[in-house]
């Protein structure tokens, strides 16, 4: 099953190895890794990721937030940015948390393709996909590279749900400068990551695309990229 990681000062970090497919495999260790920002590694960190045989950092955050903090990887080959929103895209805090993500899918399918193929492609190593918190973002993307893998939903959302626990000490001392009542009821709210809310992505998905793989053949990523995909994730149990 996943393992937590211990890269300083992340705090919410996971190799997805060990998670089982439907057809009696399993995600590769050091092949799927998901986090939250690189800006707050320490040098030990730092040297953590690059010593975990990392080929690849995926970074879903859009343009201002990698000004506001920057990646200590930024000008190193194996970095990408590939956000999943574009700029101009609204964040609609006033929805559930499965209605934001459901409205982040819908818009932009090519931006969802093009982080699944920039996995696929990546060289041999570790895949590092993540966000700010490594919750939104991240989920999503991992919930659909893990479902073109073949793991089971309920295993995809139980995953997801993992994050709330990382993030609970870090998310608690935020709360606690909010003064604002009702606003500090929004955000603990969208703190949340309850396996219903990746459920409920998941079957929207389903329902409106006919599942993730033709949700992403939609978007620019093909039958070819995601044979490609589980091929470099999967392999067969001992």
């Amino acid at each position: 099953m996943p393992i937590d990681l211990t890269w300083p000062n992340c705090l919410n970090v996971r190799d997805l190895g060990g998670l089982p497919t439907a057809d009696g495999r399993e995600i590769r260790p050091r092949t799927l890794i998901r986090s939250d920002s690189h800006g707050n590694l320490t040098e030990h960190g730092v040297a953590a990721v690059t010593g975990y045989g990392v080929s690849r950092i995926i970074d879903l955050r859009r343009e201002a937030e990698c000004d506001a903090e920057p990646s200590p990887f930024a000008d190193q080959p194996l970095y990408r940015n590939l956000p999943v929103q574009d700029p101009a895209d609204p964040d609609e805090l006033h929805s559930t948390l499965a209605e934001i993500y459901i409205q982040l899918i819908d818009r932009r399918p090519e931006l969802y393709a093009a982080a699944a193929t920039a996995i696929t492609e990546a060289p041999p190593g570790g895949v590092v996909v993540h966000c700010a918190g490594g919750k939104d973002r991240t989920g999503i993307v991992v919930a659909m590279v893990l479902t073109v893998a073949g793991v089971a939903p309920d295993a995809v959302a139980a995953d997801y749900a993992v994050t709330e626990e990382r993030l609970r000490e870090t998310n608690e001392r935020y709360l606690a400068g909010v003064t604002d009542e009702a606003r500090r009821e929004l955000i603990r709210r969208l703190q949340a990551t309850s396996p219903e809310t990746m459920l409920r992505t998941l079957d929207h998905v389903q329902t409106e695309y006919g599942g993730v793989a033709a949700y992403l053949t939609k978007g620019g990523f093909d039958a070819a990229g995601q044979e490609a995909l589980r091929r470099r994730l999967t392999r067969l149990t001992a």
